[in-house]
C-alpha cells in the first residue's frame, strides 16, 4: 500500500475512507484488550488531529466502555522550527520510511507534515468545554500544559512526560562481582568480593572506560560525515539531540548500598566518573532467611520453600524486613524515572533481583517473566534508547582473557537450572 504524502490527504477520498477504517478497528482491538482481556492500560496511536476524529474515538469508547474507563489525550506540539526538522528527522529510522533514501523521505515527509497542518485542530477549548482530561507537551517538554488529570495512571502518565528525553546515551547493568556469599552458596547478607570477584570488578572498570571512548567517538564521527538536511544517499541520520561537546558528557555510576556492590564500583575514577550508592538498588531482602543456603531453606522452612516455588512473583520472605518481588518493582520505580529523565551515561552495579526488573522494563517483558530472567554473574548488559526502542547488547567476562566477549545474537530468557531458587 502506498503511504506516501498523497495517502494522507483529506482529498484523497479513497485512502480517508481506509485510515478511517484502519483506525476504527484498531481502537476496537484496543478495547477488546482492556475489556476481554487481561489490559489495564491502552495507548491508540494514530493522527487523532481534528476535532471530527477525537470525538468519534469518544463516542466510541462511551458506547462500548460506558463512562467508567479513562481517557487522556496526549499532544505534542513542536514550535521551534529546528527542533521540528531534528524530529523529521528522527522519523526517517521509523517503519514508514525504512530502507528509502533519507532525502526524498525527508521531502515527503514534510509533504505529509503540510497536509496535517491544513487540517488540525489543537486541543484545547472543545476538551475543556467538556471536561476531557488532556496534556500538552510544547517543544519535547519545555512546556506542559495539563487538565483535569485525575487518578494514579493519569498522574504517572504526565510525571513520565515530564521526565521523558532522547537523548542518546548508554545504560549499563550488571550484576557485582563474585562475592564469598556466593562461594558459600548463601543468599542475601552482606559479604565482601571473593578474589575472583575483585578481578571482574577491575576488568569492568577497564572495559566501561574503553566503552565510553569508542561510543563517543562513534557518535562524532557519525556527526561529522552526515548532513542536516540530508543529502540524496545519506543513510546515516545523526540524532539532533547529541552534542559535539562529546569529551564532557558526565558518567554516573551507581551502587547498591551492600558491600559487594560498593567494591564492584570502587575502581572507577572519580575525576572521570560520579560514583554514588543508592539503598535502592540493593537486593531482595530475605527475611528471616537471609544468610541461608537453598539447601537450608529447603530443610528448615520447607513450608516457605514450597510457597515461594508457587508463585515467586507474590512471594515474600518472611520476618523483619522481608521482600517479594512486588516489592523491588515498586522500589525501583524512582531509579526508572530517573535513567528515563537524565540525559547522562549510567552504570548500575547491581544484585540478581533488581537487575532481573529493570531487564525485563527496557526490554518490554511482561511482568510475569521477571522473577524467573537468566541474569549470572560476569554479564554486562548494554542499553541504548533509540526513537522506535532501545538496543539491547550483552557481553561476558571471560577470566581467562580477564576481557568481556561481546553476545550477538543474545536474548533474556527464563533461568533453566533450578529456576524455583534463585
Amino acid at each position: 500500500m502506498d503511504q506516501s504524502a498523497d495517502f494522507f490527504d483529506p482529498n484523497n477520498q479513497k485512502a480517508a475512507q481506509i485510515r478511517e477504517q484502519c483506525a476504527m478497528e484498531t481502537l476496537d482491538d484496543l478495547l477488546d484488550y482492556i475489556l476481554n482481556g487481561n489490559g489495564s492500560v491502552g495507548i491508540f496511536d494514530a493522527t487523532n488531529s481534528t476535532l471530527g476524529r477525537r470525538k468519534q474515538i469518544m463516542e466510541r469508547i462511551r458506547a462500548r466502555a460506558g463512562p467508567e474507563l479513562n481517557v487522556l489525550f496526549v499532544e505534542s506540539v513542536c514550535q521551534d522550527r529546528s527542533l521540528l526538522e531534528s524530529n523529521m528527522r528522527l522519523k526517517l529510522s521509523g517503519p514508514d520510511y525504512q530502507d528509502k533514501d533519507p532525502y526524498a523521505a525527508l521531502e515527503d515527509f514534510k509533504k505529509r507534515v503540510a497536509i496535517y497542518e491544513k487540517n488540525y485542530v489543537p486541543i484545547g477549548d472543545y476538551e475543556e468545554e467538556n471536561n476531557m482530561p488532556y496534556v500538552k507537551m510544547v517543544d519535547v517538554g519545555r512546556k506542559m500544559i495539563s487538565h483535569q488529570i485525575k487518578g494514579f495512571l493519569a498522574g504517572q502518565a504526565v510525571y513520565y512526560l515530564l521526565n521523558f528525553n532522547l537523548a542518546p546515551r548508554m545504560i549499563w547493568i550488571t550484576r557485582h562481582g563474585e562475592s564469598l556469599d556466593n562461594v558459600a552458596g548463601k543468599i542475601g547478607g552482606d559479604s565482601d568480593l571473593s578474589e575472583a570477584g575483585r578481578k571482574y570488578a577491575k576488568a569492568m572498570t577497564r572495559f566501561i572506560d574503553k566503552q565510553r571512548t569508542e561510543w563517543a567517538i562513534r557518535q562524532a564521527d557519525k556527526m561529522a560525515n552526515t548532513h542536516f538536511p540530508p543529502v540524496p544517499g545519506d543513510h546515516t541520520p545523526p540524532n539532533p539531540y547529541f552534542s559535539s561537546d562529546f569529551e564532557h558528557n558526565n558518567f554516573c555510576v551507581w551502587t547498591s548500598m551492600l558491600k559487594r556492590s560498593v567494591q564492584s564500583g570502587q575502581y572507577f575514577c572519580d575525576e572521570e566518573f560520579e560514583v554514588k550508592q543508592m539503598r535502592m538498588l540493593d537486593e531482595l531482602n530475605a527475611g528471616i532467611m537471609e544468610g541461608l543456603t537453598y539447601d537450608e531453606i529447603r530443610t528448615k522452612h520447607a513450608d516457605e520453600y514450597l510457597r515461594r516455588r508457587r508463585d515467586k512473583l507474590a512471594y515474600r520472605y518472611p520476618g523483619p524486613g522481608g521482600e517479594g518481588y512486588l516489592d523491588v518493582i515498586n522500589r525501583i520505580r524512582p531509579v526508572i524515572v530517573e535513567l528515563e529523565r537524565m540525559t547522562d551515561h549510567c552504570l548500575l552495579i547491581t544484585h540478581r533481583s533488581v537487575a532481573r526488573v529493570l531487564l525485563a522494563y527496557f526490554q518490554g517483558l511482561n511482568r510475569e517473566d521477571v522473577a524467573d530472567l537468566d541474569c549470572p554473574l560476569g554479564m554486562l548488559y548494554q542499553l541504548e534508547p533509540k526513537p522506535y526502542g532501545v538496543e539491547f547488547k550483552a557481553w561476558r567476562y571471560k577470566p581467562e582473557k580477564d576481557d568481556f566477549d561481546y553476545l550477538p545474537l543474545y536474548k533474556l530468557r527464563r533461568a533453566t537450572t533450578n529456576p524455583q531458587l534463585n
